[in-house]
């Protein structure tokens, strides 16, 4: 018997084939890909570890700090050298060209999704490091194709407060022997006192307004005086900064289940030299590699994904400094 369908049925049928082919099942049904991502306060140490896991497993890191993306003020902003970044392959640094555009966590989410695809399409491993915990929230929580796709481990690289403020004088006095001021003053310009928006938000940049505007009009003790107090400003504020992103990491962790490892690198920035790379192996680098090793390739899904109970330290009063 030959059978015929009427147009009519033909109009009904046709929409419904056209809408399976407009939704893409495939990560309904294959396995997750990997994506780590490495948190934790400024300083205590993010770069280098993922850059560290990126060495020894093939991985690709994507910048997830606020500042770095923009072009320019490589000192102020700590960014990564060639260096230290010894082969591995960095995304969003230095993307962003105008200085006074508004990066936002949509931007991030957009740009940073498509980089952990490209990384994925090469098969490595996308490491996501930065503090700029407002768009890792933004992607591993509110981006529902990304939470659909990609299977994700945490790694919280966490230093005592005390040792950390400490450590972030130090970093300063360094940034600023390694010409931080001469960086921010050849883009100071005395008609603009907006430092709210753009590159310009930097730690680092409206701290020494003040200084600039003054420096040719006062004596020399004068001038080295407004100059220690901008240095102090910009380590009080950065300190102050570290104790935000502790306190966004404490609430992001109890409002989602993430699979986070809380690293305490506490002992390594009490030592120094030979004993201080030592602490970094055997606390940080090394237990870190087992972990991403048994997410990434061990077959037992669950074995991989279930995080070892992690002790989470009350906030110190320190924190509200």
């Amino acid at each position: 018997m030959n059978m015929r369908f009427s147009a009519s049925v033909q109009k009904q049928i046709q929409p419904l084939v056209n809408l399976q082919r407009a939704i893409n099942m495939e990560p309904f049904f294959r396995r997750k890909d990997k994506v780590v991502f490495v948190v934790g306060p400024t300083g205590t140490g993010k770069s280098r570890l993922a850059i560290d896991l990126a060495t020894r497993i093939p991985a690709e890191v994507v910048n997830c700090d606020k500042m770095q993306v923009y072009k320019g003020l490589d000192i102020v902003t700590n960014k990564v050298t060639q260096e230290e970044c010894r082969g591995v392959p960095h995304h969003l640094i230095g993307v962003v060209v105008d200085p006074n555009a508004n990066f936002t966590c949509d931007d991030f989410r957009y740009h940073a999704s498509d980089a952990v695809q490209s990384i994925v399409a090469r098969d490595r491993l996308p490491i996501i490091a930065g503090g700029s915990n407002s768009f890792i929230e933004a992607l591993a929580n509110e981006d529902p194709d990304f939470r659909l796709r990609y299977e994700c481990c945490f790694f919280w690289v966490d230093v005592s407060l005390p040792v950390l403020h400490s450590f972030v004088a130090e970093r300063v006095h360094r940034m600023v022997k390694a010409g931080l001021v001469n960086e921010v003053r050849n883009i100071f310009d005395p008609n603009k006192t907006n430092y709210s928006q753009g590159i310009r938000r930097a730690i680092g940049v409206p701290e020494l307004d003040h200084y600039f505007r003054s420096e040719s009009i006062v004596d020399a003790k004068t001038r080295a005086k407004l100059l220690d107090v901008a240095i102090a400003k910009i380590t009080e504020n950065t300190c102050i900064l570290a104790c935000r992103q502790l306190q966004k990491i404490h609430r992001l962790y109890s409002r989602w289940s993430w699979n986070m490892h809380r690293i305490d690198a506490t002992e390594v920035f009490l030592k120094s030299g030979e004993e201080a790379e030592e602490a970094w192996e055997k606390l940080v680098a090394g237990p870190s590699s087992m972990i991403v090793e048994r997410f990434v390739y061990d077959e037992d899904r669950m074995a991989a994904i279930v995080p070892s109970p992690i002790p989470i330290p009350a906030m110190a009063a320190a924190v509200t400094r």
